[in-house]
């Protein structure tokens, strides 16, 4: 058993553990405590004040996306508000279900992103956005890896925001396997960005950081993509869905 008190920083490991000596540097304006190991790896860990902002500001953000869902896109029923939230909680679900996991994070999971991005598909780019938002702020809040305050808003917020792109092709013919594809083209782009700024100093021996970031995350994004763009062309799914979508808009 390993406990971590922040602010004076005490370790009790097993005799098999290894020891792990981290300790706080600073307080960061008493939103974060600047962490760093023996490895000279940094984590900012956010103070109770700091996850109190953290919600808030998170609060806002999503109240802003309903408002824009709602404002500027169409008007959302009860029932596919509901069904939006439904799509959050079973991607969340599935997320938790690893095919294989990378130990600096990334995973692929089972279908989470196809659920995610059913939404968008289904009543448009407003509604997409907000579930991408929402499923990102229950990643962050469920399985969280961060190392700066910023990372978090990109691979969090908007990685997993980009997801509700699917919404562009709500109308369009083929419009799932089109919208699946760009939501996770943007889901990639910020990712990829995400691990040429924060992660750099992850980069494999030999690699450019640019080179580094894009296999890394097009690893487990596009395999996990892959494996949904099989089950979209199941001819039953795609059947089950259109079921699904119309008593959605009912």
């Amino acid at each position: 058993m390993r406990i971590m008190i922040l602010g004076t920083v005490q370790i009790f490991s097993n005799s098999y553990d290894v020891d792990l000596l981290a300790q706080t540097k600073e307080d960061f304006f008493m939103l974060y405590n600047v962490v760093v190991n023996d490895w000279g790896e940094t984590t900012y860990v956010p103070t109770a004040l700091g996850n109190g902002l953290l919600v808030a500001v998170i609060a806002v953000l999503l109240v802003a996306a309903a408002v824009f869902a709602r404002l500027h896109m169409q008007k959302l029923t009860i029932r596919q508000l509901v069904f939006c939230a439904m799509a959050v909680a079973l991607g969340t679900v599935l997320s938790n279900i690893k095919l294989f996991h990378f130990p600096t994070g990334g995973s692929i999971t089972l279908l989470s992103m196809l659920v995610v991005c059913l939404p968008g598909y289904f009543f448009g780019l407003g509604a997409g956005l907000m579930t991408g938002f929402a499923y990102g702020v229950l990643q962050l809040l469920i399985d969280p890896y961060v190392l700066y305050p910023m990372q978090l808003v990109m691979d969090y917020l908007l990685a997993f925001g980009a997801l509700g792109l699917s919404g562009l092709f709500t109308n369009a013919k083929n419009g799932l396997l089109k919208g699946y594809l760009v939501g996770v083209l943007g889901r990639y782009a910020f990712t990829v960005a995400s691990g040429c700024i924060f992660f750099a100093s992850y980069a494999w021996e030999g690699w450019g950081v640019l080179p580094y970031s894009m296999v890394y995350n097009g690893i487990y994004i596009f395999a996990e993509a892959g494996v949904s763009i099989i089950v979209i062309l199941l001819v039953p799914v795609r059947e089950a869905i259109g079921r699904i979508r119309r008593l959605a808009l009912e």
